[in-house]
């Protein structure tokens, strides 16, 4: 943990102004951006100091968007994806619009509801030279793309398991009106 400077006190926690909400060094939080039309930037907290005025301000480690990467937002990012990267910074603690959540990949994939306040993380980011942690991931299907959870998986007989739509021509409306969320290809072979 990094060292208060001097004439600054490290504190536990700090109230989100206007809340109940109280954020904790490790917790996840929305900050206002500078530019209102653009969404809440995502950090996690690292340190909460406080000076001799009482002013408030914290260190955070600030999580990527993929189209805010060196990269740019793929086909395989989710709508909620975010990269943890190695940006550090000092902010002032009224900046903090809310608290969020930033899942593991694997546990956000089994949320039964994702809410406004959820988001996840399955890679480490590099700002100055755009490198990920993990630099690759395994694909699902025949399009060779990483799993997109914003994606429908569908279930397959033949694989024994779920696959992604795109693997076997699924037609999401048709699930919908008929309430069947079965491979095509399945389907087919049932019919012969």
């Amino acid at each position: 943990m990094a060292k208060t400077r001097p004439g600054k006190k490290d504190v536990d926690s700090y109230t989100i102004r206007g809340t109940n909400k109280v954020v904790k060094a490790g917790d996840c939080v929305l900050m206002r951006p500078s530019d209102t039309s653009k969404p809440p930037y995502v950090a996690r907290v690292e340190m909460i100091e406080q000076d001799n005025r009482s002013n408030v301000r914290v260190r955070v480690r600030w999580y990527y968007r993929p189209e805010e990467s060196i990269g740019g937002r793929r086909q395989f990012h989710g709508v909620k994806e975010l990269f943890l990267s190695d940006h550090l910074d000092v902010q002032s603690a009224h900046t903090i619009e809310g608290k969020c959540i930033v899942h593991s990949f694997k546990n956000y994939t089994k949320l039964e509801h994702v809410g406004a306040e959820d988001y996840y993380c399955r890679f480490d980011y590099k700002a100055a030279t755009g490198a990920f942690t993990p630099d690759r991931v395994a694909v699902y299907c025949k399009c060779e793309m990483p799993y997109n959870p914003d994606d429908l998986m569908v279930q397959c007989e033949r694989v024994q398991g779920l696959v992604p739509s795109c693997l076997c021509g699924h037609d999401y409306r048709r699930s919908k009106e008929t309430g069947a969320f079965l491979c095509v290809l399945n389907v087919r072979q049932m019919m012969m």
